[in-house]
């Protein structure tokens, strides 16, 4: 069992109440304190199947532009979602599975650029605006029972397993895999948190579907990894790719040392605003060319329904 992970942007990051302020509130927090971000999924090659646990942005995502108020920046393009899975030595047509945490478009935007893939997804998140069009989806029943001490879940291959986790989005799923030569249990998750100092300080992010059953998991995954030798593989910060590569078993009584964010480059904005969360673009030429600035302050993304505050303009 090989993991690996595929990095498509470096050097983003996320403010403290961005990533900690979902229960307490924004301004609970130091809006000033960033932590590293970045964008990377993972690929699972079990010597039989070739899996993925997300696809990326679309292709054609632009890199977003932020200033000092930005509250989160995916990073700078390293390369294109494909680009990165190429350069791991695999091509389209040998994954054979995608296990897909949820709908959002940083963790979905590639799924149509996989013909031989059977596409595993939350049959509660089905009707998502970004699953339209993509045909070989298998939908997850979580058959199995409860894994440990979470409700749900579906073994998908040996030692591999799917796991209801809902609350970030209303069909949010996890990944498990089990490497039993070394007694480790690789955690690999979308968005429960955003940066691993909110699962060691216990914070939920600002971004979910519902908030309740978000403390729900989180709780869930802390006492997993309370109890588990547990390798935890985040999304959005460079921590995921550190933590695969030194094998880190997570000790949430002992955190890992919080590495500053580098210098950040305030590029030329072109208008256009991308939304943080969901990759939806705002072209004000697609909207009677009403400048982004000038929408209401209670518009919010129409394809993931946050607030303007999480768009960075392109």
């Amino acid at each position: 069992m090989i993991i690996k992970a595929i990095q498509f942007r470096i050097n983003g990051f996320y403010t403290q109440p961005f990533a900690f302020g979902g229960e307490e509130g924004v301004d609970k927090f130091d809006k000033n304190i960033r932590y590293r971000g970045s964008l990377q999924n993972y690929l699972i090659d079990t010597g039989k199947d070739v899996i993925l646990v997300d696809t990326g942005l679309p292709l054609n995502a632009p890199e977003e532009v932020p200033d000092e108020n930005s509250m989160a920046y995916t990073g700078e393009n390293k390369k294109d979602y494909i680009s990165a899975l190429h350069d791991l030595g695999y091509k389209e047509e040998q994954v054979t599975k995608i296990l897909l945490t949820h709908r959002h478009n940083d963790h979905s935007g590639c799924l149509s650029h996989f013909p031989n893939a059977k596409i595993y997804v939350n049959e509660e998140e089905l009707d998502a605006e970004e699953l339209k069009g993509i045909h070989n989806i298998v939908p997850v029943k979580f058959k199995d029972g409860p894994y440990y001490n979470f409700p749900l879940q579906e073994e998908i291959v040996p030692h591999v397993h799917f796991i209801k986790a809902k609350g970030h989005t209303k069909g949010n799923s996890i990944v498990i895999v089990e490497d039993e030569k070394e007694g480790l249990f690789y955690m690999l998750h979308g968005d429960i948190t955003y940066c691993d100092e909110a699962l060691y300080q216990n914070k939920l992010s600002v971004v979910f579907d519902d908030l309740a059953e978000a403390r729900k998991t989180m709780d869930r995954v802390r006492e997993f990894i309370s109890s588990h030798p547990t390798v935890y593989l985040s999304t959005h910060t460079p921590q995921g790719v550190e933590n695969l590569e030194g094998k880190k078993v997570m000790d949430l009584n002992h955190p890992f040392e919080t590495i500053p964010v580098g210098e950040i480059v305030f590029k030329t904005k072109t208008g256009k605003y991308v939304c943080s969360i969901c990759g939806y673009i705002y072209d004000p030429k697609e909207h009677d060319n009403v400048p982004f600035e000038e929408l209401p302050d209670d518009w919010k993304c129409p394809r993931c329904r946050q607030s303007k505050d999480k768009f960075n303009a392109a």
